[in-house]
């Protein structure tokens, strides 16, 4: 069977990998890039179209996949004269993998439908070199009749492609996920800086920890940092882990409730990105406890 034309919005690290996995699949796609071209310029010389606007992508592609960093980002590639709305092809199908707020997911979805298209959120769990793989989580929700449709490109991007539900779900559950995350990430860092405070080392207090229940994959990681200097395990920046955390406190709002927990670690991410950390990675941000027990 022909493959569907694809159009990709925001080529970024995350982006840029996806992209490439969808050419070694044999994909044709149109892509919009931004300030930074080094992967759109990849994209291209291996037969990519650039287009000059999201409507013109949109035109171009049967799926129009966007990866980027904020809901206002999508939303402003997704609206206007300029946007995918305006050139959405009928029954085509528009794809969010970034982490947007689910409220902003609904809206769009909506004004998808008026224009004769399909929108699933799709948030991804994993990092960009899983997806150069096409070992990506994918966090889908929508239309199922349209999530199937989809659902084979997914799958050459993704080793667990979910449907959650109605849309909105899939953003609903990665801001809930990497609250989680970001939290325990942060509790390890602090963990770190206070083995310090205390005069006891951090190798053997990592080894205590991870032979009982405490022990996970993102403690490995920031001990990967904490111990061992390495912060490529975690390659996730700190300024997205506080967006994210932020995106969660906001969800929680908008539901009419408080978070608790979520407080102290997006207090503790924005300090961090207002002080100069915001291109670290989260697991650098052990320095950050180290300096705030400083003084």
């Amino acid at each position: 069977m022909t493959k569907p034309t694809i159009g990709f919005i925001g080529l970024g690290l995350m982006g840029g990998a996806m992209v490439g996995r969808l050419q070694d699949q044999g994909y044709s796609l149109t892509v919009l890039g931004n300030r930074d071209r080094t992967y759109l310029d990849a994209a291209i010389a291996r037969g990519a179209t650039e287009a000059k606007t999201a409507k013109e992508v949109a035109e171009a592609s049967d799926i129009v996949m966007l990866c980027m960093g904020t809901s206002d980002h999508v939303e402003g590639r997704m609206r206007g004269d300029d946007g995918v709305i305006a050139g959405l092809r009928k029954g085509a199908t528009v794809v969010d993998f970034g982490t947007s707020l689910p409220g902003s997911s609904r809206s769009l979805a909506e004004e998808v439908a008026a224009a004769g298209g399909n929108f699933l959120d799709a948030p991804l769990g994993r990092t960009p070199q899983h997806a150069v793989d096409g070992l990506l989580n994918i966090m889908a929700s929508g239309d199922k009749a349209a999530f199937d449709a989809v659902e084979p490109v997914l799958k050459d991007l993704g080793e667990n492609v979910f449907h959650l539900g109605k849309v909105g779900s899939g953003h609903t559950i990665k801001l809930i996920n990497n609250f989680f995350g970001m939290t325990v990430a942060n509790a390890m860092a602090e963990a770190f800086a206070m083995a310090d405070v205390a005069g006891v080392d951090r190798e053997q207090l990592y080894d205590v920890m991870a032979a009982g229940p405490l022990h996970c994959g993102m403690m490995d990681f920031v001990k990967a940092y904490g111990v061992n200097k390495d912060a490529s395990m975690l390659a996730f920046a700190v300024k997205n882990a506080a967006k994210d955390v932020g995106y969660y406190a906001k969800m929680a709002e908008d539901a009419g409730v408080e978070s608790v927990m979520s407080k102290g670690t997006l207090s503790a991410l924005s300090d961090a990105r207002d002080s100069g950390q915001g291109d670290d990675m989260v697991s650098q941000m052990v320095d950050y406890y180290v300096a705030k027990f400083k003084g």
